[in-house]
């Protein structure tokens, strides 16, 4: 079954965290990685413009408890805490359906 994480999370500094997303998701691509993410959406908070949400898919729970346990991902973990302005919340979802709409 799919599988997605969302990530609630808060910083004044945005660019440099889709900076290092994007560096971590260009590395794992290039080293051919196994169990990394195959598709991220990122959303902003109208209400609260420094709050996003990250909704991270991938092809299954054991793919992504592979890639959390890869110092690759731990790594990232730890430059992205240092720009955040609270502590980061994780919610784990399966995917039970998904319509592309148009």
């Amino acid at each position: 079954m799919k599988f997605a994480q969302i990530i609630d999370f808060e910083t004044e500094r945005i660019d440099e965290v889709r900076e290092l997303l994007r560096s971590y998701e260009e590395q794992a691509r290039s080293q051919g990685r196994a169990g990394t993410p195959v598709a991220r959406t990122l959303l902003q908070d109208r209400a609260n413009p420094n709050r996003y949400l990250a909704v991270v898919q991938f092809e299954s729970h054991e793919a992504a408890m592979a890639n959390s346990g890869a110092p690759e991902t731990n790594e990232l973990a730890q430059a992205l805490s240092a720009l955040m302005t609270r502590p980061t919340a994780y919610t784990d979802c399966d995917i039970v359906d998904h319509q592309s709409i148009r």
